[in-house]
């Protein structure tokens, strides 16, 4: 609920920024005016793309600044929008910073607080100054004028005129200052697109998180409750097995025969109950994609040249989705592909992750072929990954999945 106030007051922070604030909006209005101006002038020259990107990327700098302002003495508090994507080489990045709706609605807000600014450095000091005039007038015009003057009705109008403007001062200020409070969020914050993008990545990431906690709790209480209670079984039925060894007849055979049988299923249960468990949450990973890696390709039927360099490590998600992507690719190349050799690499740093699986078998692997390729492009999609597959038909495979170290 907005802060009702009286009528005449006004906030320190308001009477500081339209004084304060106005040397900064002349100098951001004539910087974008004459950005505008030298761009178009330029744009037919050489010189022109490079003026333009130097200019934006000065303007996202002076908005930084006008948002510091804002916060410090309106108390508005303007959330900083993302930041430029990283681009490798200078033509991408000159393409990115022109193409920067960001820079563009900066240069939009320098213009207009332009006005604001003269427009409040007035509210607060040039129309006060002017009141106190107007009360004063008949006193100026006594100073003036000197000798015996009666009192006139121009005089009643200027001071009454004078009082009245006086009383119009404080709301004078506060209304340019939400005025430029309306300006900076519009204008200097993230689009309502990039705010939209950024909940929705924020929401994903404690959905992420909330699921990895679940998946531990499940994967423990499988291991130390179902999973022990199996094992106890399986201890029993070879006990019993055991005792039933020096019978004879044959009820106790049959009666041998199912014991064994019940055990033999509760071993497969077992098998399949830890496979669940480590897909769940494999617990090489508590020690981080280093040591979980090469453990997973050490059980490949396909000798696996392991390559690590991993300088920071991902978030617990995306470590998760590495490694189901890698131990995937794995049982693909064991089961289709017919290679002798693999090589898997993986590389973090710079906050991105990078996998590269690579075999010498048959190739013509395909994303949408099979549900297999498909399954991990989805995978890695929902943590903002990226999967590619190299596989011209006679070999060799190469697929790499890419990815941020953080959600």
């Amino acid at each position: 609920m907005a802060e009702r106030r009286p009528c005449l007051s006004v906030r320190g922070g308001e009477w500081l920024f339209a004084v304060v604030g106005l040397p900064f909006a002349l100098f951001g209005g004539v910087y974008a005016l004459a950005v505008l101006y030298a761009g178009a002038l330029l744009s037919l020259t050489v010189l022109g793309l490079p003026f333009v990107v130097a200019a934006l990327l000065g303007a996202r700098g002076l908005g930084a600044l006008h948002r510091r302002l804002t916060g410090r003495l309106l108390g508005e508090h303007v959330e900083a929008p993302a930041g430029l994507p990283r681009s490798a080489g200078v033509l991408a990045r000159g393409r990115a910073v022109l193409t920067d709706p960001v820079a563009w609605r900066t240069l939009l807000y320098l213009v207009l607080r332009l006005p604001l600014g003269v427009l409040g450095f007035a509210a607060a000091v040039a129309l006060p100054l002017g009141c106190g005039w107007l009360i004063g007038f008949p006193l100026w015009v006594r100073l003036l004028q000197p000798g015996p003057r009666p009192a006139g009705l121009l005089d009643a109008v200027a001071v009454v005129l004078g009082v009245i403007l006086l009383f119009l001062v404080p709301a004078a200020v506060r209304a340019l200052g939400g005025a430029n409070r309306r300006l900076a969020r519009l204008l200097l914050g993230p689009a309502r697109v990039q705010q939209r993008v950024r909940e929705l990545e924020s929401a994903r990431a404690t959905l992420l998180a909330e699921n990895t906690d679940q998946f531990r709790r499940l994967e423990r209480d499988l291991h130390d409750g179902t999973q022990a209670r199996l094992v106890a079984l399986a201890i029993t039925l070879s006990l019993a097995v055991d005792a039933l060894v020096p019978a004879t007849g044959p009820d106790l055979v049959r009666l041998r025969t199912l014991v064994d049988r019940a055990r033999g299923e509760t071993d497969d249960t077992i098998a399949e109950l830890r496979q669940l468990t480590r897909g769940i949450h494999p617990v090489a990973l508590d020690d981080g994609l280093g040591q979980a890696l090469p453990a997973l390709t050490a059980t490949s039927p396909v000798p696996v040249t392991v390559r690590l360099d991993l300088r920071e490590r991902p978030h617990q998600a995306v470590e998760r989705a590495v490694y189901f992507c890698a131990a995937e690719l794995l049982t693909n190349i064991a089961r289709h592909s017919g290679a002798r050799s693999a090589e898997l690499t993986a590389s973090a740093a710079d906050g991105r992750i990078r996998l590269t699986v690579r075999d010498d078998g048959r190739g013509g692997a395909a994303l949408g072929a099979g549900t297999g390729l498909t399954g991990l492009a989805e995978r890695l999609a929902a943590v903002d990954g990226a999967l590619r597959v190299d596989s011209p038909p006679g070999g060799p495979t190469t697929v790499t999945a890419e990815l941020p170290t953080r959600l």
